[in-house]
């Protein structure tokens, strides 16, 4: 749908500032109504003569302002409710207009145009393989002792179940990780450092709690989660992107100056799946202990390691204090568990349980007192393996499928973890015209800008780049996804 707007190069207003402009005036003037979709960037661009980039950048102020929202692989459409709307009141006294502009004014107005941030996406029926991030597979859970270990600490529930627990979790369940940190990653702690979280989300946030006020810098990887980017954009962060490559955060390009706080991904960087090396991660301590900065290390594919043995955490070696680790067991278990756990630095510990109560007073005892008999008992290790051992064959039919059917194009991320990212050759078209004509075979594949990413103004060549999660997909799946994904590309470069 054209939108009637005419540009003028000449006057001194930008083009981005013009767009801004005219479609907040058809906004305001109910030309366009609440709810109606506005053009695709691309369109609109040709529509005026003018680059995808400047209508996306005038999208962007505009989703801000609270006059647009996004919904993912849907499009762009008006707010339903306008922020002159709410500060506005045709009606009313003074002291209604009043209350009104003041509720207003304290709206988080960005986040309510861009709808849900984080990792949840509807279950798509209609396609026969989803390479969605973020999804375990139902099968791999183990129901039947799961459901035994239940009944088991329901037999001594009731006094338990009658009383508040510790914010920081179950006793026995921090001794547990504390244990199993020790035999696997070789990381030394106490049971009095490890704060139980619902989950990575809860922990960043609690993280972005403690340090994060109006204009306070944090660095982030760029590219990186957007819930994370967000979330502390949300309170008020100065966010400093730095560049990603080969060997994950570029500690060279870090600010000389005071920084809060420094976000990263090292084991397997989301998105692109790189593995920082054991020099960058000693130079990255060193510039936080020179910095001052406590480093957030989040660990979200901790036990999927195919190729060579893990790396040390940066927790492991920190030798100053300055490295908050976050884990969970989403990714082992399930996200609906939303049980996750945080290892903070002992000068840390009592002011984060402390913001933790505050929070919501401790994660529910049942699901933590389960967890711990599962792990006490072997059952959780034997899991592990198990599961191991089919990520890896999964792993495997992912890329054997990839180099037989699309050698041209480039995987990233494939030794660790349970997605890939994929760069696709210039001769391809765009991955969002990609997704498109692989949903008509079957297949659901997720361009950067339909996946849980943020990648400021750098992630060279993004528009060609792919996410495949296959953690969730059984082999034949994976063998038959890439099929149509290969007839999808010999489709939309025709």
């Amino acid at each position: 749908m054209p939108l009637p707007i005419c540009l003028d190069a000449s006057c001194g207003t930008t083009l981005q500032a013009q767009i801004v402009a005219a479609i907040r005036t058809l906004i305001e003037q109910h030309r366009l109504a609440p709810g109606a979709p506005v053009p695709a960037s691309r369109d609109l661009g040709r529509q005026l003569g003018v680059s995808r980039n400047t209508v996306t950048a005038a999208y962007d102020e505009l989703i801000a302002q609270g006059y647009l929202y996004t919904e993912r692989a849907v499009g762009t459409f008006v707010a339903r409710t306008l922020p002159d709307t709410l500060i506005r009141s045709p009606e009313g006294s003074d002291d209604m207009r009043s209350g009104s502009a003041h509720r207003a004014l304290n709206l988080p107005l960005p986040y309510g145009g861009r709808g849900l941030t984080g990792l949840h996406r509807p279950v798509r029926q209609e396609l026969e393989v989803d390479f969605v991030f973020g999804r375990t597979d139902p099968h791999s859970f183990p129901e039947r002792l799961w459901r035994k270990r239940i009944v088991e600490c329901l037999g001594g529930a009731a006094k338990r179940m009658s009383e508040y627990g510790h914010p920081a979790g179950l006793p026995e369940l921090r001794q547990l990780i504390v244990n199993q940190l020790a035999t696997s990653r070789g990381m030394v702690a106490s049971a009095e450092q490890i704060l139980m979280v619902a989950g990575f989300q809860q922990g960043i946030d609690l993280v972005a709690h403690l340090f994060v006020g109006t204009r306070t810098p944090v660095v982030i990887e760029a590219p990186t989660y957007r819930g994370a980017a967000f979330l502390f954009e949300s309170y008020g962060a100065q966010v400093i992107p730095v560049a990603v490559d080969a060997h994950g955060v570029d500690v060279r390009q870090l600010p000389q100056r005071r920084v809060k706080l420094v976000y990263v991904t090292p084991s397997h960087q989301f998105p692109t799946g790189v593995t920082m090396p054991l020099h960058r991660r000693l130079a990255l301590l060193e510039w936080a202990a020179r910095n001052g900065a406590y480093i957030l290390e989040v660990d979200y594919d901790a036990d999927y390691r195919y190729d060579g043995a893990p790396l040390p955490t940066l927790q492991s070696l920190d030798r100053n204090g300055c490295v908050i680790y976050i884990n969970s067991f989403t990714r082992t278990l399930g996200p609906g568990l939303r049980i996750g756990y945080m290892l903070l630095p002992r000068d840390l510990v009592r002011t984060a349980v402390t913001i933790k109560s505050l929070m919501d007073n401790g994660l529910p005892w049942l699901e933590q007192a389960t967890l711990a008999q599962f792990i006490r008992d072997g059952s959780y290790d034997t899991h592990l393996r198990r599961l191991r051992t089919a990520h890896e064959a999964r792993r495997d039919a992912l890329v054997g499928a990839l180099r037989t059917r699309l050698p041209e194009v480039r995987v990233q991320g494939a030794d660790a973890g349970q997605h890939v990212l994929l760069r696709l050759p210039e001769s391809c078209p765009p991955a969002v015209e990609v997704q498109a004509a692989a949903r008509s075979f079957g297949t659901g594949v997720y361009p950067l800008s339909d996946s849980p990413v943020w990648f400021h103004e750098g992630l060279p060549g993004h528009e060609r780049c792919l996410m495949l999660g296959y953690g969730h997909l059984a082999e034949e799946k994976i063998e038959r996804g890439i099929e149509g994904l290969a007839q999808a590309l010999s489709l939309s470069s025709h």
